[in-house]
């Protein structure tokens, strides 16, 4: 599979997971987070990721897939492991980063194995109940489905600004990379804002 999202593109299939229903797939992330963040240990960390990796597997993502989305956190991930590491030794740095890695690759499988539309319809479903308190489940859903769209466009415009800069031979000077990228994103969001104004949203 090509162009995997950073959060793993659905993929139609007849998997275990792709028959459960989308509510069971969000309430068993939410507990696996919990589970993941609450139990956090080196022993519950390399079972969490061993649980994570064979979900994405289920799923039907394949090793260069899960390879394409991990590699994407590298650079985060290492600097993370490097600073709790040095704060509170090595031991908290295989916990923590190992715990997010594995909820990335949790997050993926579910992705993977549930269309958005499905998604979005089960959180308006859910946050019905709270429209008597003033909540909108669709405007709700709809920031949801931003996120989601707006996750794989931002990650594009970080390549193309590191790609400009690596061209200028500036790939190593941070300003060259982070004040186009902030200026880029800033107005892709003002883009998508003057959109939905566009349509009415946001307007009441």
């Amino acid at each position: 599979m090509s162009g995997v999202s950073p959060l793993g593109s659905y993929l139609p299939g007849d998997s275990p997971l792709h028959r459960l229903r989308p509510g069971a797939k969000l309430i068993g992330l939410f507990v696996f987070a919990t589970a993941a963040v609450a139990l956090r240990s080196v022993p519950s960390t390399v079972v969490a990721l061993i649980i994570a990796v064979a979900l994405g597997l289920v799923a039907g993502l394949r090793g260069r897939d899960l390879w394409r989305m991990l590699s994407r956190f590298l650079i985060v991930g290492a600097l993370l492991f490097a600073f709790q590491a040095w704060q509170h030794g090595w031991e908290r740095g295989v916990e923590v980063v190992g715990t997010l890695i594995a909820l990335i690759l949790a997050a993926s499988a579910l992705t993977a194995t549930t269309a958005v539309e499905d998604t979005l319809d089960t959180i308006t479903w859910a946050l019905g109940p709270l429209r008597r308190f003033g909540v909108d489940p669709e405007r709700v859903a709809l920031a949801f489905s931003l996120v989601i769209r707006a996750i794989p466009s931002i990650l594009g415009i970080a390549h193309e600004t590191r790609a400009a800069a690596r061209a200028r031979g500036l790939e190593r000077s941070p300003r060259a990379r982070l004040v186009p990228f902030v200026l880029r994103t800033v107005s892709h969001a003002q883009l998508t804002g003057e959109a939905l104004a566009a349509r009415g949203i946001g307007d009441e």
